[in-house]
């Protein structure tokens, strides 16, 4: 395996570590052929804007944090950016809301709390964080003990700190960062309707569980991490009794014996033996990844053409 050992400045020292945040950067691409999957921001949308607030490169690795619970304290001056859910941030107690960049001095405390809005949110930092490159990425996958700030697939831990460039940190000041259009400014509370792209199997599905799975309103299931989310509601049947596994892409919808799909997402497994209605767009997905459990979902139909067309949409608006 290609490593690279942790390089950069300490920054951030995590003081409540909360229940999972990782270093994300874009991706591990080009490893899927020997069992190795993407990881990568779970919510690509937020984690993309958050970045843009700073100027820093596509992909450049971000904090991920899930679900809150995370204090960090500053070990020098820092310009920060924050996208994606709302989990109650504060800067030294005083309220910080998603979609800003901001300024974050020595010795003060940045604490996330509970999820107002959306599961994940991202902190960006000038240049990226640092860590240890494994396989080409930063990418934190914690069931294959792969990347991170650390090297080892493992989640932030009490005690431990996240290291920066310090050139491309002392290099920026408030004047330098960019805005967040507002129409980019997604609402997590509205009911999500996530574009998804047919094929696979899904003429081997009867004609009324394929009208129900886009007439239908599901709801995300509490079984919902990284590796997918499960959808509950009426039950789909499909005339394949078995399949051979195959390749499963990001936002595979699997349908299991149950009848429930299931949305495959960054940390997925790399093959799979259940039949697929299609696959989710890379903005379903991202949508998605911020649904809490109990959260109102629709599916609709997208012609690949059009999805394209949607996803050249969201990288022109990051270059604007």
């Amino acid at each position: 395996m290609s490593e690279t050992s942790v390089t950069g400045a300490g920054a951030l020292r995590v003081e409540k570590a909360g229940p999972l945040a990782t270093l994300q950067d874009a991706g591990r691409f080009g490893v899927r052929r020997m069992g190795v999957t993407q990881g990568g921001p779970a919510d690509l949308h937020a984690f993309a804007w958050a970045n843009y607030l700073l100027a820093n490169a596509w992909g450049a690795a971000a904090l991920e944090i899930t679900l809150g619970g995370l204090t960090l304290i500053a070990e020098r001056d820092l310009r920060l950016a924050l996208g994606g859910a709302d989990l109650s941030a504060t800067l030294n107690g005083e309220p910080l809301t998603p979609w800003q960049a901001f300024t974050l001095r020595k010795g003060q405390r940045l604490a996330f709390g509970i999820p107002r809005a959306g599961v994940r949110a991202y902190l960006a930092v000038p240049g990226g964080f640092k860590g240890s490159s494994m396989l080409g990425s930063l990418a934190c996958v914690t069931r294959e003990g792969l990347g991170g700030h650390a090297g080892a697939g493992t989640p932030l831990a009490e005690g431990e700190s996240l290291r920066v460039d310090a050139d491309a940190v002392a290099g920026v000041s408030p004047g330098d960062e960019r805005t967040v259009p507002m129409q980019e400014r997604l609402d997590y509370l509205a009911p999500a309707v996530l574009g998804l792209i047919p094929g696979a199997q899904i003429a081997d599905f009867t004609g009324p569980s394929l009208f129900r799975a886009f007439h239908a309103e599901w709801r995300v299931d509490a079984r919902a991490d990284r590796m997918g989310v499960r959808l509950t509601g009426p039950r789909l049947e499909c005339r394949l009794a078995s399949m051979i596994s195959e390749g499963i892409a990001l936002g595979a919808v699997q349908v299991p014996p149950d009848g429930q799909p299931i949305a495959l997402l960054n940390d997925r497994q790399t093959v799979g033996g259940y039949p697929r209605l299609g696959t989710l767009t890379p903005l379903g997905c991202a949508r998605l990844a911020q649904c809490q459990p109990g959260q109102a979902v629709r599916l609709t139909p997208v012609a690949l053409g059009a999805a394209q067309s949607d996803y050249r949409r969201f990288l022109t608006a990051l270059q604007a």
